[in-house]
């Protein structure tokens, strides 16, 4: 029987700690959903205090979880020099006024190409923007992108990055990989990482593709998909 239950906490990670605690068991043993999605929140109220919910469920047991492929990124739109150029401005304008409200000296750069605006912030006190798991950053990121794309008929794609955090989230994502692969081969039983986004996958299916003794695959829906890294030939 399924057993369901609803936390709060000011972040995503203080409600699902509050929930476990509850329930009395690990993070792989529940589906987790965001009751209140904290992206659709404006971009100056991020930093505001909030409450986030949660809704938690018991799960059947990992071994009985359907495999599901990843669904390939879609096809970007090419944008042209001048939407690159009203996307970049639109983007500068608001950073202007916000950057403000930031520490003193951070600093920001915009480069453009047909693919994307790209945006990088820095300044060694900018963590709290960054969030947990970058949570915050990739909020951030959303609004940046309906803000480059303010005039414009195409949708424009921001990848924002404060203090180089994707960098050393990817070589941490590499690391973490190669670690579960060895315990997996080790204990012979499959691991379900947490909760990523789908470039994070992308790097931990990158990572391990070559390995000739284990296999990985996705589980669960968005915003909670997450990766199981197995045996090959594990029946």
């Amino acid at each position: 029987m399924e057993k369901t239950i609803v936390t709060e906490g000011k972040t995503t990670n203080e409600a699902i700690e509050k929930g476990l605690k509850i329930l009395n068991v690990s993070k792989n043993k529940v589906e987790i959903k965001v009751l209140e999605n904290e992206d659709k929140r404006s971009f100056f109220s991020i930093l505001a205090p909030r409450v986030v919910k949660v809704q938690m469920t018991l799960k059947e047991d990992l071994n009985n979880v359907k495999k599901t492929e990843e669904k390939p990124i879609r096809k970007e739109i090419e944008l042209t020099e001048e939407e690159q150029n009203k996307a970049a401005k639109n983007v500068n304008e608001f950073l202007i006024d916000f950057i403000k409200q930031l520490p003193e000296d951070t600093t920001y750069e915009i480069k453009k190409d047909k693919s994307a605006i790209y945006v990088s912030m820095n300044n060694e006190n900018l963590g709290f923007l960054i969030g947990h798991r970058g949570e915050t950053l990739y909020a951030m990121q959303s609004i940046l992108s309906a803000i480059a794309g303010k005039g414009l008929e195409n949708r424009v794609r921001v990848i924002l990055d404060i203090e180089e955090y994707k960098e050393k989230r990817e070589k941490t994502l590499k690391e973490l990989a190669n670690k579960i692969a060895k315990t997996v081969v080790r204990t012979r039983k499959p691991v379900k990482l947490e909760p990523m986004k789908a470039y994070e996958r992308k790097i931990i299916h990158s990572q391990l593709q070559t390995n000739n003794k284990v296999e990985t695959y996705s589980v669960g829906e968005e915003p909670h998909r997450r990766i199981v890294i197995a045996l090959k030939n594990n029946k």
